[in-house]
Order: structure tokens, then C-alpha cells, then sequence
């Protein structure tokens, strides 16, 4: 079972999320707050392979609750919580480790597949949100030479999949458009996320953005 710690200050996004998560049968929803300042004791107690924490909250905000989490000495996977309009809390929980971003309005699939994801170690990045994010965080360094250096190193075809990853798409997704198989494609994935020094996909996407494959 997929442990989960909602960490909001909306009752009605809390809602909503604990609804979508709890018709999976294999999340359950084992605690939510309203307040970051909460979180990391929640986590101690409760063990949860991922949380669900929300940038913005009007007391203690979600960076530094994620600054909290990141110092455990087991910490959970941790996605943002964003509105379409991303602000400049974005690129300080990329620094800080995020393995991702999510929109509220996330569709319900969509979030129970990426909180299964985040639980198997992965990273997500809501396709709707995917330019959004990486624009916050390219300091206007579009097509910065650190990042065009490291492509590189890259064959043709692992500078097509990290494009998509840059996309948001999933090893799936990614598979149906290069028409790959999805081993391969997870194959490939590691090889690019090996070679660029990449932690996770958010990384690589920055990556893919900053060195100028995609817009």
C-alpha cells in the first residue's frame, strides 16, 4: 500500500485529492494538514512513501517544509503542489529536491499514476505545467552553454527522449511517439539521466530547456 500526506491549506483541494487518491485501491491517504509546519512530524509518524505538499500556504510555506523533509534521514518523495500561474517558489524546490510539480486540477488518473510514480522513485512533471515550470527556472538563460554542453554528450536519439521528457510524457508516452518499445525507452531514460547528471526527469527537463530542445 502507497502511504500518502496531503499538505494544503485549501479544505476543498484536500478534498478533492483525498477523494481522487482513496478509489485507488492501492493508496490510502494517511494524513493531510493545513500548515507546512506539520509535515515532517506527520512523516515521522506515519512513514509515507510520498507527499503531496502545496508551494504557497498563508502559515508555514511549503519550501520550508520541504526543507525539513529533504534533511530526514529517510525522506519521502515530495511533489509540488501548483496553480497554472507558477511563481518564483519553483526553482528553489527544484534546488531543494523536489521530485516534481502537479497542478490542483490535476486529472484523476493522471495523479493516481503519478503518485504510483513517485512511490517507485520516479519524478513527474504535469504536462500542463511542464514550459511553465522550466521558463520560472531558466533565469533567462534560454539556451545557457553549461546545458548545451552536456547535450553533447548525448547520441540523436537520447536528445529526442530527453526532449520528451522535457515534455512531461511518461516512458509510455514517450515509447508511442518514437513508436519504442517502454523498456526501451526506460533504458534510454537512464542512459540520459546517467550522462546529463540528472537526479530525476524535472532535472533533465531543465536540461532539455535550458540547452534549447524545447520551447
Amino acid at each position: 500500500m502507497i502511504k500518502v500526506i496531503l499538505a494544503d491549506d485549501e479544505d476543498l483541494v484536500r478534498s478533492g485529492l483525498r477523494m481522487i487518491l482513496g478509489s485507488a485501491e492501492d493508496i490510502e491517504v494517511v494524513a493531510e494538514c493545513d500548515d507546512g509546519m506539520l509535515v515532517a512530524d506527520l512523516v515521522r509518524r506515519h512513514r509515507p512513501q510520498v507527499v503531496l505538499l502545496d508551494i504557497r500556504m498563508r502559515t508555514t510555506d511549503g519550501l520550508t517544509a520541504l526543507r525539513r523533509l529533504c534533511a530526514l534521514p529517510d525522506p519521502p518523495a515530495v511533489a509540488m503542489l501548483t496553480t497554472f500561474d507558477v511563481d518564483d517558489y519553483v526553482s528553489e524546490a527544484l534546488r531543494l529536491g523536489a521530485s516534481g510539480f502537479l497542478l490542483k486540477d490535476t486529472e484523476p488518473a493522471q495523479l493516481v499514476k503519478a503518485v504510483r510514480d513517485l512511490a517507485r522513485g520516479g519524478a513527474v512533471l504535469d504536462p500542463g505545467v511542464a514550459s511553465r515550470v522550466l521558463a520560472a527556472v531558466a533565469n533567462g538563460e534560454r539556451a545557457a552553454e553549461p546545458a548545451r554542453r552536456l547535450l553533447t554528450v548525448l547520441s540523436d536519439r537520447e536528445r529526442e527522449v530527453l526532449g520528451l521528457i522535457g515534455q512531461g510524457m511518461s516512458n509510455a508516452e514517450i515509447g508511442g511517439t518514437l513508436h519504442l518499445s517502454e523498456a526501451t525507452v526506460k533504458g534510454y531514460v537512464s542512459a540520459v539521466l546517467g550522462k546529463i547528471g540528472a537526479a530525476n526527469r524535472v532535472q533533465a527537463a531543465l536540461v532539455a530547456y535550458r540547452g534549447g530542445l524545447i520551447a
